[in-house]
């Protein structure tokens, strides 16, 4: 009996409603949807299974096509019925033919890659996420249309499943001997770090919830992420661009191929561009513009995004080259033929951001709070009536509350909001005021049987959070979370209360790995970059101690001098000339300090090899390398 209540549980009476009824909202379908999805296909992978380079316990391979089979017929009692039906578009994947020249690998990766013929090789758009899902959609396109070399790379934007795959498609030295081009939108190194480095470790973890990472794939488990099917484990590197596009109207001629582009900073991402094939009419919007409502501000944590201007660049492309163009193709998602099919959806999606920014803000104007915005936005008929504007991976409710974030901050004007208790003090005067907590979880079955899995999901927080221990407390908050996931047309929602599910149910996550950027991304990253990223690694408190310290850390192979102070317990560096007066002078190679922040390789470990020479006051630089913080890939969510 008890394992049976650790089990995932039917759809309830109350969830099984909520579902047909919201199917009857629904829009009518008209199978042009799935026709574009079928349109140009040509082959798939043989073999589903891509096996990673490195396999380990808890994540044995890369990536698996069949994953999704399940994902057929009519909706289950446990899916939203609108998300299986985006979970069954995205499942298929395989080599298309998007027009003369141009070709797509889907399904193999949350994201797409695009290869164009040019006059030599491949112009490849979006390398995908990891070396191993990259390599196995270039295998495919060389078995189907024959081997040519990479020619050049287009980065869309700056985040990880849109660059990370480079290596699998194309060897670094190569990069460097032949100097092919890597293009991509001014500011992506510097927004590629900010995002998939020094914030890593807290997205990372954010990111199982988010994408379901650690959920099986079936009908009561991850369905789709909205976006994509989901995630690849694998090989990443940072491989930075060699030409910046920094203004729109710029163009470039590559492998034969005329580009013309549009910059589009703090949209879907803080760097990002559209660009434009004259002699195709085609027109690439990178993630701006996809198969479902984008996230306003992504749910694993990033900058929110700028919705109105996100907005305004559509719109801009529409001017640009909505008369003209005759395919429109993402990085997410597929393409849109014909010209009337590109307005109409680019119109949309402009309309769509637009809609989320003026609707959030005109009631923030007249004073509501972002739970009291959320509850008041929905979609238009008009977006509601195309699929595409749904929330399969952004969300109405939690894209307003963004847009308020943005303009105004995390503070909702209430005084009780500023000084808030923490999760745990809270909850220990809430079961108090509530009786107690067997009184709190008898009041919470009621609820619960009522149907208000919301309510039950909320008050159980404080419930566990003052008794992580309590098995009634955490196995009622899972079944109220399931519920919720069940009825959820978002795939990360659903992943996140399934996930919250599992974890109440099995224990929190705790395996013992810790969060480093890969060595291949350290390689990407410029000295004043890492020595930022070992700044946020710095236990404050310890290192106040050690203060002032000045070193200066000079590297042979580059001829850079990174100069570095410890002020209060804070570490500043400058890229520059040495300091005539240091505390410590240290010599090395760049791969090194790359190893020591990317791998197990320890500074004295470095010293004794002699990889490291280090003059004047060794012993207070090896003191402020133990104040360095380890970022453990998992930490507790559900519980304190």
């Amino acid at each position: 009996m008890e394992n049976e209540s650790r089990q995932p549980k039917q759809a309830t009476e109350f969830t099984k409603k909520e579902n047909k009824a919201f199917k009857d909202t629904l829009p009518s379908d008209d199978g042009t949807d799935a026709a574009n999805v079928a349109k140009g296909f040509i082959a798939t992978r043989t073999n589903p299974i891509i096996e990673k380079h490195e396999p380990n316990a808890w994540q044995p391979i890369s990536w698996d096509l069949s994953k999704s089979d399940f994902v057929k017929g009519e909706s289950p009692e446990t899916v939203n019925p609108s998300l299986w039906r985006q979970a069954g578009l995205n499942a298929q994947h395989g080599l298309y033919e998007i027009c003369e020249d141009f070709y797509q690998v889907r399904g193999f990766d949350t994201s797409n890659a695009t290869f164009i013929r040019g006059k030599t090789g491949w112009v490849v758009i979006d390398p995908l996420t990891t070396a191993e899902t990259a390599a196995a959609a270039y295998e495919l396109v060389t078995e189907h249309l024959g081997f040519r070399d990479i020619s050049a790379v287009i980065y869309t934007h700056s985040h990880l499943d849109h660059y990370g795959g480079i290596l699998g498609m194309i060897e670094r030295s190569r990069i460097e001997d032949e100097n092919i081009p890597i293009v991509a939108p001014e500011g992506f190194l510097r927004e590629a770090v900010a995002e998939n480095v020094i914030a890593a470790p807290v997205m990372g973890r954010r990111a199982t919830y988010q994408f379901g990472m650690l959920l099986p794939w079936n009908e009561k488990g991850h369905v789709d992420q909205g976006l994509g099917k989901g995630i690849p484990t694998g090989s990443s590197a940072l491989v930075p661009p060699t030409i910046e596009i920094t203004e729109t109207g710029q163009e470039l001629t590559l492998d034969g191929i005329k580009i013309e582009f549009q910059l589009t900073p703090e949209s879907e991402a803080p760097a990002e561009m559209h660009f434009y094939f004259p002699e195709y009419k085609a027109l690439c919007m990178a993630e701006n513009c996809s198969g479902t409502m984008h996230n306003v501000l992504t749910l694993r944590g990033a900058l929110v995004r700028d919705s109105l201007q996100w907005s305004r660049y559509i719109d801009e492309a529409l001017d640009r080259w909505g008369d003209s163009s005759e395919i429109v193709f993402a990085s997410h998602g597929w393409p849109h033929w014909g010209q009337d099919a590109v307005k109409g959806y680019l119109t949309r999606q402009r309309d769509l951001y637009r809609w989320l920014h003026d609707q959030a803000m005109r009631l923030a104007n007249l004073g509501y709070t972002p739970n009291e915005i959320a509850a008041q936005v929905d979609l238009p008929p008009g977006l509601w009536d195309d699929y595409m504007c749904h929330g399969y991976y952004g969300t109405v409710s939690h894209n307003v509350r963004a847009v308020y974030q943005r303009y105004i901050g995390f503070y909702d004007g209430h005084p009780s909001s500023l000084d808030p208790y923490t999760p745990t003090e809270a909850g220990k005067r809430y079961v108090d005021f509530m009786g107690g907590i067997e009184e709190l979880i008898e009041k919470a079955k009621n609820a619960f049987e009522a149907g208000d899995y919301k309510w039950v999901a909320e008050v159980l927080r404080h419930a566990v959070f003052t008794d992580p221990q309590n098995a009634d407390a955490r196995l009622l908050q899972a079944d109220a979370f399931e519920q919720l996931a069940y009825q959820a047309e978002s795939g990360p929602w659903r992943d996140i209360y399934l996930t919250g599910a599992q974890e109440l149910r099995n224990g929190s996550i705790d395996v013992p790995v810790l969060q480093r950027p890969r060595l291949e991304v350290a390689k990407g990253m410029t000295l004043g970059q890492i020595f930022d990223f070992l700044a946020v690694k710095v236990e404050g408190k310890n290192a106040i101690e050690l203060s002032p310290m000045f070193v200066n850390w000079s590297f042979i192979d580059t001829g850079e001098t990174a100069r570095l102070e410890l002020s209060n317990g804070t570490l500043h560096s400058k890229i520059g000339p040495p300091s005539e007066d240091s505390d410590v002078s240290i010599s090395s190679s760049r791969n090194v300090l790359e190893e020591l922040i990317a791998t197990e390789y320890s500074l004295p470990q470095a010293i004794e090899d002699a990889r490291i020479e280090v003059q004047g006051d060794i012993n207070k630089m090896l003191k402020f390398w133990e104040t360095l913080t380890n970022f453990p890939l998992f930490w507790p969510i559900i519980e304190p």
